[in-house]
């Protein structure tokens, strides 16, 4: 029984935000129980078996650099590894896994049972309880009361979670599992508001009964390249997907269940994501289309069950099933799992401070999909800061904020603080306006130190990081420097090709032209690279690279994001009475008296909010609040 027991952290949920958030308060010394419904489901994957992609890949690596566990696991339990946007600039090249679905969920259990501090236990919270507005307890379904000095509540998709298929409706949290019900009552009872979001998930097709040659293989890179910044190299065996389309006949015998469709008959109320519709909103909003993508992608090792990304559908069964045997290659399926959606509750994240903690309970944290985002590493990336800003919390420290200038965790909780969650929110890299340096590779030198101070990251780690930005800054200034003869460049720029040189030039400038790599300046001054075994890793030679060729648009940015800094770190005094203040249009009014932003910058990005009104709020400031605090991290 966990009643007799006092916990500094009570965790609740064990999804991918969960997870991140039990161990980071564990590994910091807190004592930490981790409460979940069912102990055999922590970290699944119950849509995509994949982490990272677009913009996502930069979340999972910075959660690395900060000292969380996703990346770790990753690479641990990954069969596909691929690196996104290769064909584009470095600023948004993105990595991305297939992983082992089942092999994932067993490896961060054992994680989790092995992590000292932490009680990894099954059960069910039906409430919070508090006195003088902070949380003292939590409140099981078995009617035990556990004592606890914070509380983060992770709950996913289950907060009164009800599933849809044609005309069925039934409930469910998760692939058969059981809805959470009661915590939504218990938090709505304290003047927490919550509404209601949808999302889905695809058939789960049996291999075996698959026309392999009919689709096109989609292979991984042929050298995996791990996640984590303390992977040496990827060891699991590597698989391959595939890709296909639907076609005229799909769309005809997809439509014809559109009369049952519950997204289209109104029975589901939510708001479901815009960049990942089910297959029959893609038909009925792309009409023109006659073929939309699929890819096909293996579940695990030893599975037969195939995941069929671009095809998530709520549709009647009967349905589904024609319209998937009608695409070249399945005419002969059979389908281990229908498609379903989702609707469940989520609370406004307007309801929360930048460190996650409500505004309306005291220590008590909110991440992950209960925030009103989708996707796993949206979730992750939220538990470790919500981890973090609990601990810091119960030692009265200052709360750990990351700005949007240093990392793509920043930009997201920024949105999520500052922006109207209409639909569940998807990180993209075109969000971040400072997405040239908030590259996935150099998450470990923007972000580690941080993890280093909270005691998550080995002096070993930091040092090689280390070692590595000097060799790096070394090359720079050598490159700077070395001035070549035309004589020794030209025969090398003759096979690229690039303009001869007619006169000395420094490497550096040669390396700023589009066409010349790394490698080509290594041809030419073959002393250049010896010794040194961070110069023959790709990762390291496109890093050189990016600072080359991009010199110019990263020093104007950093003079940017430095200007911005001065409105990021002044604080709004929180005495302040808004809707006092008639300079301000009433609208601005209006919104920072509901969303109380911590800082001049957030407010500044408060929809509806004008340039003027902030002129006029930085003037007030100015007049009536001498010795405006500055905040930290």
């Amino acid at each position: 029984m966990l009643k007799n027991d006092r916990y500094d952290i009570v965790v609740v949920g064990a999804g991918h935000a969960g997870c991140e958030a039990a161990l980071v308060c564990a590994r910091c010394g807190m004592k930490v129980l981790l409460v979940t419904m069912d102990k055999t489901t922590a970290a699944k994957m119950y849509c995509n078996p994949a982490i990272g992609g677009l913009a996502k890949g930069h979340l999972v690596r910075e959660i690395d650099a900060l000292g969380g566990q996703m990346a770790k696991t990753t690479d641990a339990t990954g069969i596909q590894f691929r690196m996104l946007n290769r064909s584009k600039g470095p600023a948004v090249w993105s990595p991305r896994a297939q992983a082992d679905k089942k092999l994932y969920s067993q490896y961060m259990i054992k994680i989790l049972e092995s992590q000292p501090n932490l009680t990894y236990a099954g059960g069910e919270v039906t409430g919070v309880v508090t006195k003088n507005n902070g949380i003292t307890e939590v409140v099981l379904k078995s009617g035990e009361t556990i004592k606890t000095r914070a509380v983060i509540i992770m709950s996913g998709t289950f907060l009164g979670c009800k599933g849809f298929r044609g005309k069925q409706t039934f409930d469910v949290g998760g692939l058969g599992e059981p809805p959470a019900v009661g915590l939504t009552q218990s938090l709505v009872s304290y003047g927490i508001r919550y509404g209601r979001l949808k999302t889905g998930t695809p058939p789960r097709l049996d291999g075996r009964t698959i026309d392999w040659t009919k689709f096109e293989r989609q292979y991984g890179d042929p050298e995996p390249q791990p996640f984590s910044f303390s992977t040496e190299r990827i060891t699991m065996p590597q698989i391959s997907c595939y890709l296909g389309w639907t076609n005229e006949k799909t769309h005809e015998i997809l439509h014809e269940g559109f009369s049952e469709s519950p997204l289209f008959t109104g029975r589901i109320k939510g708001v479901g994501p815009r960049y990942c519709p089910s297959i029959e909103v893609k038909i009925e909003q792309f009409a023109d289309k006659t073929r939309h993508q699929i890819f096909l992608e293996p579940e695990g090792l030893d599975t037969h069950w195939i995941y069929i990304n671009g095809f998530s559908t709520s549709l009647p069964v009967d349905i589904q099933v024609r319209g998937l045997r009608s695409i070249p290659g399945l005419e002969n399926v059979e389908v281990l799992e229908y498609g379903y959606a989702v609707e469940y509750d989520y609370f406004p994240p307007d309801q929360l401070k930048p460190s996650l903690e409500t505004k309306a309970i005291n220590r008590l944290f909110l991440a992950g999909q209960i925030n009103g985002t989708s996707g796993y590493e949206e979730a992750a990336a939220q538990g470790i800061i919500a981890g973090l800003n609990a601990i810091r919390r119960l030692k009265d420290e200052e709360p750990f904020i990351l700005q949007r200038s240093e990392a793509y965790i920043g930009v997201l909780i920024d949105d999520l603080i500052t922006k109207p969650i209409e639909e569940p929110y998807r990180l993209f890299t075109s969000r971040a306006e400072y997405r040239l340096l908030l590259r996935q590779d150099n998450a470990n030198e923007r972000l580690m130190h941080y993890g280093r101070d909270f005691g998550l990251i080995t002096e070993e780690l930091y040092d090689k990081m280390r070692r590595k930005k000097t060799s790096r800054d070394k090359l720079l200034e050598y490159l700077k420097g070395k001035r070549v003869q035309p004589f020794l460049a030209n025969p090398i720029l003759e096979t690229v090709p690039s303009t001869p040189l007619r006169n000395v030039e420094t490497l550096y400038k040669l390396l700023k032209r589009p066409e010349i790599s790394l490698l080509h300046i290594f041809e030419i001054d073959p002393e250049l690279d010896s010794g040194n075994n961070f110069y023959h890793s790709e990762a390291f030679i496109a890093q050189v690279e990016m600072e080359v060729k991009y010199a110019g648009y990263i020093d104007r940015l950093n003079r940017q994001s430095e200007h911005v800094a001065r409105m990021e770190n002044t604080l709004l005094p929180e005495t302040i009475s808004y809707k006092n203040l008639k300079f301000l249009s009433m609208e601005a009014r209006d919104k920072l008296q509901k969303l109380r932003p911590r800082t001049l910058g957030q407010a500044s990005r408060i929809a509806g909010i004008s340039v003027s009104d902030i002129t006029n709020l930085m003037i007030h400031l100015r007049k009536h609040f001498t010795g405006i605090s500055k905040c930290s991290t």
